[in-house]
Formats: structure tokens, C-alpha cells, sequence
């Protein structure tokens, strides 16, 4: 990049003149500054349509805040949505031109007031629609705790229909409730019950719903109470809910004796589902290897199974080439690792990966009579990446070594390459161990680096630009849309996009 103040000079031209040579292969470009109306920090969603419009969904305390830009990135349109403390946001999706976005509305202590909000790039406009009303005991909550993955709201491949999933429990009964929407006029196709239980408890994972308006939930059915573990052991078992207008059916995936798993997610494609996750042989919580169940979703029935332990190359990544084979050789398995996304490239293949995620609380003394509080801190840690092909048997399985205190990366295939995108520091710590590590010192400024592993696993560390003197992007709130990367920076007053292609 050019000095800071010729970066000035090119932050006033347009676009397509802010072209820079980098050392990724991808092209990168700054969009023109724009100023917010208010200030609104948190970025719930970017969309880009095919006509290269981009929309951006923020919230304040008070608002939600919608701003529509051209394909140059100008500025063209901003909406203030009127909120209060009591509307919370549940989840988004995004197809043709629309943004259609989830509240929960709270007027009384057991009184629940669901709406989608409808945001147009086309005609920008804005529309708020009432889907339906809802009584909690006991203050209870009506959606299970979200994740990356978004397991409350769903959209089918072709646009037309919406899921809803919310929890229903009662005093006597749990139960779980799908509610099935046409997205043109918000009519409601279906609603059902799944997973009743008077005794048992159940924690959804992942949510989709196909072309037919057929839903499938997975997720965890407890043995007894609420804990994931009982005597050491997993007290729950994975299941696979597919539910439709008619009936619903639930399918009980066998994981042996010897065979725990924390976490699996849906990939839906062809006519076939296939499960993709982490599997442990020890506990609840770590992962020794890589697995995938192929589905049939007409039967209902498992028609394959596949576990595939961890490669060294995964050791080596994490512990560095020393500790490596005596890890995988002692069967060190990894902990506290949660799926964030999971990606497909052109020949079906499928990436998942997982960020390393655990919390820690320290007593700091305030030196004043003996007082103290206890000070949190929030690891976002390691990543690990895991490639399975298209008969669902893994590939290759890499790791990041990070370390950092917030949601920090973000990962797109393009040209059937995959990017990881993250904030580290100016230098990468190179270690002699052969390890690369990813953070940033105290006194160290940062720079923004491109990942890139190609079909066989091999990673290139690409260094887009040094923040410091620059602006400083977001990669974890950016989107990959139309072979394009888009994320927008931080700051208060002042914004800019920066866009990968």
C-alpha cells in the first residue's frame, strides 16, 4: 500500500481505481468511506444479490439499522428500524433480493410475540410480518441457544420456504415445534410438534429444510435431565427428526459402545444427507477423528458409516513436529472444539471447521481491605479444518495454533481453494518446531492474512495487508457471495468495505 496520506488520496476515489498488488492470489480492493446515521456496532448480516448489491443488518441498543449499497459500494439507501429492549433478534436468512430476519417480541413475562422483518435490495423496502404468538412457563426460553450455524431458522435450496423451530416446555411435557412458511406471502404451510417427551429432554443442532417443505432436525435426546454427561459417559444420543406436514419420523443414529460425539451438522445435497462431525473414544467433548453417517431420507435409514482418526498432520500443525508422533501415537485427542462452518466446493467435497472455544475466570485482587472480583476471559483458539470427499471418507485434516479473545476468522472456497481469513500479528511467529502461530503481542501491531490450502491440504500463508496506517477489517462478519468476499471494517463514526475477488 501507498503512505497514509496518498491511502487518503485513493479513499476518495471510486472503486474499480483501488486495485492493490498483494501477495494473495485473490484481488483485493477498498470501497469509498461512509458515515453511520447511528452508532451500530454488532453486524448481524451481509448479502450481496446477483446484481451486486450489498446490504448490511446492524443493531444498537434501540434500532436496527439496514443500509443498501451499490455495486461500486456507494451508499444508496439506510432504514432505521424501530426496536426496544424487549425485541430480540433471532436469526436470518437471505435469497434472491431479500433479507428476511427473526425477533422474538417479549411484552409480558409469558407472553411471546414472533416476527419476521423483510428487507427488499430491489425496491428497498421494508416490511414487518406477525408470524405468530406463543405462551412460555416459567419465563422459559422459546428458542434453544444459537451458534454460528443458526439452528432456529432455516431456508430450503430454492427459496420458497421458510422453517421456524422453536422449544415448547412444559410443566408435564417437553415438546418441539416446527412452524413451515411460503416466503412470498408469509402464509403458513404447517406447523408440527416433534420430539414429546414427559421425561426427556432434547438439544437441537442443526436445522434444515428441502424443496418439499420437509424439515429435518438433528440433535441430542437425554438419557435423564439436562447434562451431557453422566458417570463420565455420554448421556444422550444423537437423532435425526424429519418432519412434514403428515407425520414426522425420527431416526437414532448408533454410535457403538465405544464411540462418543459431541457435535455433527446436516450437509443436504443430491438425495442423500450425509451427517459430518467429530468423534471421541474416550469422552464427551474431544475429538480422536473425523465421521460421517449417509442417510436415506425416504427410509430413514443409515446406509453407511465412516470414522477416520486425525492425521499427524494435525499434531504437527498444533504441537509442532517433535510432539507429534508421540501425540498421535498415545492417542491425544483434542477438547473444546465447536463447528463454525461448513463449506462445499464443485466436486462435493465437504470442509467443516471448528475453532477451539473455552472460558476461564481468574480472582483479582483490588488491593483495598481484600477485596476482588473475578475477571472472565473468553479463548477463541485454535482452528481445526477437516476435509471429507464426496463418499463422505476424510481427505486430509489440517490445524491453525491461535490464540485470541474473540470470533476472529472466517473461510470460503473459491476456485475450489480454501481461504481462511484472519486478524494476527504484523509477523507470523514461525517457530522451530515447524509450528506457525497466529497472534498478536501485547506492544505488536497487526496485519490481515489469507490461508489458502489447496485440494491436497497444502497451506500458503498470505498476507493481504499491515493494519497499521490502514483500515482495520472484520473478516468474522464478512460473506462470500457471487465468488466474491466481502467484510466491512470497525469504527464508530466511519466505515469502509473490503472485498476479495
Amino acid at each position: 500500500k501507498e503512505s497514509s496520506a496518498a491511502s487518503d488520496v485513493y479513499k476518495r476515489q471510486s472503486l474499480n481505481s483501488m486495485i492493490f498488488a498483494q501477495s494473495t492470489k485473490l484481488k483485493v480492493s477498498e470501497s469509498p468511506e461512509f458515515k453511520d446515521l447511528e452508532k451500530a456496532k454488532t453486524i448481524l448480516a451481509i448479502y450481496t444479490n446477483k446484481k451486486n448489491n450489498t446490504a448490511v443488518l446492524r443493531t444498537s441498543k434501540k434500532n436496527f439499522m439496514f443500509d443498501l449499497f451499490d455495486e461500486n459500494l456507494n451508499k444508496i439507501h439506510n432504514q432505521i428500524i424501530k426496536s426496544t429492549k424487549k425485541e430480540k433478534y433471532i436469526g436470518h436468512v437471505a435469497y434472491n433480493d431479500i433479507i428476511d430476519f427473526i425477533t422474538v417480541f417479549s411484552p409480558k413475562k409469558k407472553e411471546r410475540v414472533i416476527y419476521c422483518h423483510t428487507l427488499n435490495l430491489v425496491s428497498k423496502s421494508y416490511k414487518k410480518t406477525k408470524l405468530f404468538g406463543a405462551t412460555v412457563e416459567k419465563n422459559q426460553a422459546l428458542f434453544s441457544g444459537s451458534n454460528k450455524r443458526e439452528t432456529n431458522v432455516a431456508i430450503s435450496p430454492n427459496g420458497q420456504y421458510l422453517v421456524i423451530a422453536t422449544d415448547n416446555i412444559k410443566k408435564n411435557a417437553n415438546a418441539y415445534k416446527v412452524h413451515v412458511y411460503n416466503t412470498n406471502t408469509f402464509e403458513l404451510k404447517y406447523t408440527k410438534d416433534y420430539q414429546k417427551h414427559t421425561d426427556k429432554y432434547y438439544e437441537p443442532n442443526d436445522l434444515a429444510i428441502d424443496d418439499q417443505a420437509t424439515v429435518y432436525v438433528l440433535g441430542k435426546l437425554f438419557k435423564k435431565g439436562k447434562k451431557q454427561k453422566k458417570d463420565g459417559e455420554a448421556n444422550y444420543q444423537f437423532t435425526l427428526s424429519k418432519v412434514d406436514k403428515t407425520s414426522n419420523k425420527d431416526l437414532k443414529i448408533n454410535l457403538g459402545d465405544d464411540l462418543h460425539i459431541q457435535s455433527i451438522v446436516i450437509n443436504n445435497s443430491n438425495n442423500d444427507i450425509k451427517l459430518l462431525g467429530f468423534y471421541s473414544t474416550t469422552k464427551v467433548g474431544r475429538i480422536k477423528g473425523g465421521c460421517s453417517f449417509l442417510v436415506n431420507p425416504n427410509t430413514m435409514a443409515v446406509i453407511k458409516s465412516q470414522t477416520t482418526e486425525l492425521p499427524k498432520q494435525v499434531y504437527e500443525d498444533l504441537f509442532g513436529y517433535r510432539k507429534a508422533i508421540k501425540k498421535k501415537k498415545k492417542g491425544k485427542e483434542l477438547k473444546s472444539f465447536y463447528v463454525d462452518y461448513v463449506l462445499l466446493d464443485s466436486n462435493g467435497n465437504t470442509y467443516i471447521l471448528a475453532e477451539e472455544f473455552y472460558i476461564t475466570q481468574v480472582y483479582v485482587s483490588s488491593g483495598m481491605n481484600g477485596g476482588g472480583y473475578m475477571q472472565t476471559t473468553y479463548h477463541y483458539d485454535d482452528i481445526l479444518i477437516m476435509k471429507f470427499d464426496n463418499n463422505g471418507k476424510l481427505d486430509w485434516s489440517r490445524s491453525v495454533f491461535k490464540k485470541a479473545q474473540s470470533p476472529s476468522y472466517n473461510a470460503f472456497i473459491k476456485n475450489d481453494e480454501l481461504h481462511v481469513l484472519l486478524n494476527s500479528g504484523k509477523t507470523l511467529n514461525e517457530k522451530k518446531d515447524g509450528r506457525t502461530k497466529v497472534s498478536k503481542g501485547w506492544f505488536e501491531s497487526s496485519a490481515l492474512y489469507d490461508f489458502t490450502y489447496n485440494n491436497s491440504g497444502e497451506v500458503t500463508h498470505n498476507k493481504i495487508q499491515n493494519n497499521k496506517g490502514n483500515t482495520y477489517y472484520l473478516p468474522y462478519y464478512g460473506t462470500f457471495e457471487n465468488n466474491t468476499f466481502l467484510m466491512m471494517s470497525s469504527g464508530r463514526k466511519k466505515r469502509q468495505f473490503m472485498k476479495l475477488e
